[in-house]
């Protein structure tokens, strides 16, 4: 009951904020205008500073486990092959192509799951490196996906896509921010204290700007059209990749903190900055703010499910 309160706690006000955004929209104190210059601050400023404060304030040399790193990495890796190759098959609408791949592989990892585990153990000291395989992996993989797949590169040259999608990578400012973090995280430099608290000051306000712009974006009337290929990313980023990935993880020994940290990295909710670099690339983003409100709702149901099972495998 208390691991069920609890992902009802972490899961609930996340929708209540996107629900405010949405309210606001309709009482028309937010407009379009003003929607896409939060998107653009957002994929600009908060969420990268925020991704580089978080893994910069990482001890990676005090938690390094290259055997846990290395399984998180593949997973992803091999997760984002198939959910590629399973759109490319059998998605005929191809111009949610980009979003549907994202939506269904890139969960809310970095937030959820170290709030997860601290909850659970009352430390962090393995859901970093969780976020050190996965988060930048699910952001390369997503500027790629997202530029390859956008709907008016038919018209362009192989060759310009490609070029096109590196100087995107190198420039992308969330791909920057995880980088400067991690280079940070490496030399051990620490921040000086005005530069630090001016930087989380401006962290905070990624999610809960994040969450508003998504909610006040949010077109009911258009994501019931994607009705179908909305419950079908949900499943396979809540039910599928665990249903996979975790009997695995428990037959290579994983267990307590690592096996929840698994657990989040395969089950979480799609996050919300898929929706950001979605509207940033050229797509409408409802798709994707179709995936975040459904995957969100949903999973305080199927991540309690998934634990009750591990403990009763006695493995958490």
């Amino acid at each position: 009951m208390n691991n069920l309160l609890f992902c009802f706690n972490a899961t609930v006000p996340v929708f209540l904020v996107m629900m405010a955004g949405y309210i606001l929209r309709c009482m028309k104190m937010l407009d379009e205008s003003f929607i896409n210059k939060l998107n653009h601050l957002n994929f600009k400023v908060t969420l990268p500073i925020l991704l580089m404060m978080d893994i910069a304030s990482t001890d990676f040399y005090q938690v390094m486990d290259f055997r846990f790193v290395l399984f998180c990495f593949l997973v992803t890796l091999g997760s984002i092959l198939g959910i590629t190759l399973f759109a490319i098959l059998f998605i005929k609408k191809k111009s949610i192509l980009g979003e549907f791949i994202q939506a269904s592989y890139r969960g809310s990892a970095a937030v959820l799951g170290i709030a997860f585990v601290q909850n659970i153990y009352g430390s962090t000291s393995v859901a970093p490196l969780m976020v050190f395989a996965t988060v930048p992996l699910y952001n390369v993989m997503a500027v790629v996906i997202l530029l390859f797949a956008v709907p008016h590169n038919h018209i362009k040259k192989k060759s310009e896509v490609i070029k096109e999608s590196l100087i995107e990578i190198i420039q992308n400012p969330i791909i920057v921010g995880i980088t400067i973090g991690m280079i940070l995280s490496l030399v051990k430099f620490k921040i000086p204290y005005v530069m630090d608290k001016t930087l989380q000051n401006f962290s905070v306000l990624a999610t809960p700007l994040a969450l508003i712009g998504l909610g006040a974006g949010f077109e009911g009337k258009k994501v019931a059209g994607q009705l179908a290929p909305t419950i079908l990313s949900g499943m396979i980023k809540l039910v599928v990749l665990p249903a996979i990935f975790l009997p695995l993880a428990v037959k290579l020994g994983f267990a307590d903190e690592k096996l929840i940290a698994i657990l989040i990295m395969l089950g979480a909710p799609t996050t919300v900055s898929a929706y950001i670099m979605a509207r940033n690339t050229g797509y409408e983003g409802v798709l994707s703010s179709g995936c975040i409100v459904f995957s969100t709702f949903l999973s305080s149901i199927t991540i309690s499910f998934w634990l009750f099972v591990l403990k009763l495998k006695g493995v958490v």
